[in-house]
């Protein structure tokens, strides 16, 4: 039988699903817990230009969370893995694409209000936004886990 990946391909797609989840991790909680709210503690940043810095930031962030997603993707469908690791690992990316296809064009919008000013800013969006983001967080920190314990073996001491 003729196999497309090499055994090396295996390698790589099993370094990849610990790898990409742990970088997706790290840049949800660089981004959303930490430099979005420092944001706008910072002297001489205004609302305006708060929110222009976070648009770019968050566009650029979701890009990012494409790529990983689309490679994630590649390698959970490369070889067999477990039933909980495909499901946690596609119900990230329904997270994601919910996050980036419905929550963040009615953050964008909410920002155009508020730059023209006929919005206060108040918005339920964010805390949607927000709640999607703990899920990835929940989710990735549980495909590390399983990905972990699949590839790395622990052998008792004897």
């Amino acid at each position: 039988m003729t196999t497309f990946f090499s055994s090396r391909d295996s390698q790589l797609a099993a370094g990849l699903r610990i790898v990409l989840p742990a970088v997706w991790l790290g840049l949800i909680i660089g981004i959303s817990l930490i430099e979005a709210p420092l944001k706008f503690q910072a002297p001489g940043i205004t609302i305006p230009l708060g929110l222009g810095i976070g648009r770019l930031v968050f566009t650029a962030m979701n890009w990012v969370e494409i790529a990983i997603a689309v490679a994630l993707l590649w390698a959970v469908l490369k070889e067999s893995v477990g039933a909980l690791f495909r499901g946690v690992s596609l119900g990230l990316m329904g997270v994601l694409a919910i996050k980036v296809a419905l929550i963040r064009p009615l953050l964008n919008s909410r920002t155009d209000a508020v730059l023209a000013g006929v919005d206060d800013g108040g918005s339920s969006w964010h805390f949607l936004y927000i709640a999607a983001d703990g899920l990835l967080i929940i989710g990735l920190v549980t495909v590390i886990v399983l990905g972990l314990r699949r590839w790395v073996v622990v052998r008792p001491r004897t």
